[in-house]
């Protein structure tokens, strides 16, 4: 069996343990008493049940409420203790009450959007950019949500009576673009606010801890960290957990339990791979920023492992021009990974409305995985040298798309002091009190 969320693990005087003692342990305090030392997988799907009495009771329950079932799993469209492990774990780095895991973060966004809108709270207020499929499924209304799309200026006059959520993602897919957290959950009122902590993940910051009343990961990407399992998981308040839980029973959106295994392995190695990816990814933007044949990058002031950037030339040349980093969709893996968001991630999202975001035709999206930082940046500049992108043909380039000014971001304070001197850039690794 697994363990509910928010049990209490063990402890040191001080009632608390360190960020990444908890990703290491966080989900797994029981093992010790049971003999155990490696999580154990469960792959039940049905589990005996001798007092079918007993058993409609749990059940009625479960209707009632979402609370997780007591005593021994009853299906695994319900729940599964492997699963429960590791939303115990995310729940417990995120600071929150409780986590309810699925399929995918898809799965976990339309959750969110269903247990609100069966409230009859169907209206969304959501600032852009946020990922290609999470726009389309707001913008598209596929499951009868309406979307008003605004700036973090512009939230608390764009909220009505059936308002069910605000939505951000900070640092934002792809532009890497922040917003205050705090600033936005207060612009919120009593309306909760949904904040997509992929690119950061807890490690970089905790949304609840700045007012955000849900967390949403795509699991698939920096929690698992291999490139080998899809998940999405929300981390929460317990009452909205029990909704959450109610929504995944009905519609099957259930996360597998090897992926459960998998995620709850990732997540205890995550403050090591986002340290060294993001210091990484800090000395990269630091390059680009500084090279002719790029016109700005983007790389965001709380650190990570994501870079953004422009080029004067053709970025699909870049593209076809790496060897050592993979072009492909997704981010988050041990490998460097380079996709053009407006061909693939962002291409559902219309023309104009990419644009208005700062998703331009000739910006790159960069996942920085764990190789060395010169033979990543070897491949870079080759690819770069790539076709009329190259260095001889920069200026030309550069005419034909019109100028852009160099700079990183909005300006160049967008690289932290320490990257734009070229030294490490520490990246904070937060206990659980704080970042």
């Amino acid at each position: 069996m697994g363990i509910a969320p928010g049990a209490p693990g063990p402890r040191d005087e001080t009632g608390r343990h360190a960020f990444a003692t908890e990703a290491v342990h966080a989900g797994r305090e029981d093992l010790p008493a049971m003999g155990l030392h490696a999580v154990p997988l469960d792959l039940s799907t049905t589990y005996p049940s001798y007092d079918s009495r007993q058993e409609a009771a749990r059940i009625d329950a479960f209707a009632a409420t979402g609370a997780r079932p007591d005593g021994p799993p009853v299906y695994a469209r319900l729940d599964n203790p492997t699963v429960a492990r590791f939303e115990t774990a995310l729940a417990r780095l995120e600071g929150t009450e409780s986590a309810v895991a699925f399929a995918s973060g898809m799965a976990a966004l339309s959750a969110c959007l269903l247990a609100r809108g069966a409230q009859g709270l169907r209206h969304v207020v959501a600032v852009r950019p946020l990922y290609g499929c999470s726009d389309h499924l707001l913008d598209a209304g596929l499951l009868g949500t309406e979307v008003t799309w605004v700036d973090p200026a512009g939230i608390a006059e764009a909220i009505r009576p059936d308002t069910g959520l605000v939505m951000v993602e900070t640092p934002a897919n792809p532009t890497l673009a922040e917003v205050d957290l705090r600033a936005v959950a207060h612009s919120c009122g009593t309306v909760p606010l949904l904040a997509d902590n992929t690119f950061a993940t807890p490690v970089l910051q905790r949304p609840a801890e700045r007012g955000a009343s849900a967390v949403l990961h795509s699991a698939t990407k920096y929690l698992g960290g291999h490139g080998d399992v899809m998940g999405g998981v929300v981390a929460c308040d317990e009452e909205f957990a029990r909704a959450l839980r109610q929504v995944r029973f009905a519609t099957g959106g259930v996360l597998h339990p090897l992926a459960g295994y998998l995620l709850l392995r990732g997540l205890s190695t995550l403050p090591v791979r986002m340290r060294a990816a993001s210091a990484t990814a800090a000395e990269l933007a630091r390059r680009l920023a500084a090279d002719p044949r790029v016109a700005r990058v983007h790389y965001p002031r709380i650190g990570g492992a994501m870079v953004a950037f422009e080029t004067h030339g053709d970025p699909h040349a870049v593209i076809a021009g790496v060897r050592l980093i993979t072009p492909a969709v997704s981010l988050g893996s041990v490998d460097t990974l380079i996709q053009h968001p407006a061909s693939i991630s962002h291409r559902i999202v219309a023309e104009g409305d990419r644009h208005s975001s700062g998703i331009g035709d000739r910006l790159l999206r960069m996942s920085v995985g764990l190789e060395d930082v010169e033979d990543v940046w070897r491949d870079l500049d080759q690819a770069l040298d790539s076709g009329p992108a190259g260095r001889g043909h920069h200026r030309a380039e550069r005419a034909a798309y019109g100028d852009v000014p160099a700079g990183v971001g909005a300006s160049p304070a967008g690289l932290s002091a320490s990257a734009a001197a070229g030294g490490p850039v520490p990246v904070p690794v937060p206990g659980p009190g704080g970042r």
